[in-house]
């Protein structure tokens, strides 16, 4: 039997020296300079004379926009921008909470605090009430928890979703409120006090 081997190739971002074979380029310098319009092999002889490379950056223009650059450094560059914007970048996850309708007091204070920290930390909360065999004839007993459990989170969250029943359960959404930086105190005015000059003056 005859088993195929499948290897994943990198895409190419962009094409720089040898690898330009177009008959002419509009050529940008080092500096952002126009340099005209030439052959590919003519831009390259201007870039290996800088020591540079010669990068092609817009191929869909006619002719292809090439710019002479140290590619490498470029490359570097776009690297680093790429980390610190995903290392910037916060990933928005939706926690979820299960209660059974027979939730005791402590245990929902006990879920209520999780919850509440999740939605501190900037995460979106389902809160579900799973109902089992009888438990059914009795859904509005989830949706008063339910909506207890949202009006406890007023200050920190807002109610995406109203409890809605889904098969056997029910269950609502919540989202982090934006956090609005504190507004500075305002400077006490202060009041003015009559030295004993002045009082002598009136």
């Amino acid at each position: 039997m005859l088993f195929r081997r499948c290897f994943k190739i990198a895409k190419v971002l962009h094409e720089i020296n040898e690898e330009i074979t177009d008959r002419e380029v509009r050529l940008i310098g080092g500096e952002g300079e126009q340099l005209g319009i030439m052959s590919a092999a003519a831009a390259l002889k201007i870039a290996e004379e800088h020591g540079l490379d010669l990068v092609k950056i817009a191929p869909g223009s006619n002719p292809p926009v090439c710019r002479i650059m140290d590619y490498g450094k470029f490359r570097f560059e776009q690297t680093k921008k790429e980390k610190e914007a995903k290392k910037n970048q916060r990933v928005i996850e939706i926690k979820e909470i299960r209660m059974s309708p027979g939730i005791d007091t402590n245990d929902f204070n006990t879920k209520l605090k999780n919850g509440q920290k999740f939605l501190a930390d900037g995460d979106r909360l389902k809160v579900s009430v799973r109902f089992r065999g009888r438990e059914m004839a009795h859904t509005e007993i989830g949706e008063t928890l339910l909506r207890d459990f949202a009006e406890k989170c007023t200050e920190v969250a807002n109610l995406d979703k109203a409890p809605k029943l889904e098969g056997r359960s029910m269950s609502i959404f919540l989202s982090p409120k934006p956090v609005t930086p504190p507004k500075k105190p305002a400077k006490p005015k202060t009041a003015k006090v009559d030295t004993p000059e002045e009082e002598n003056q009136e």
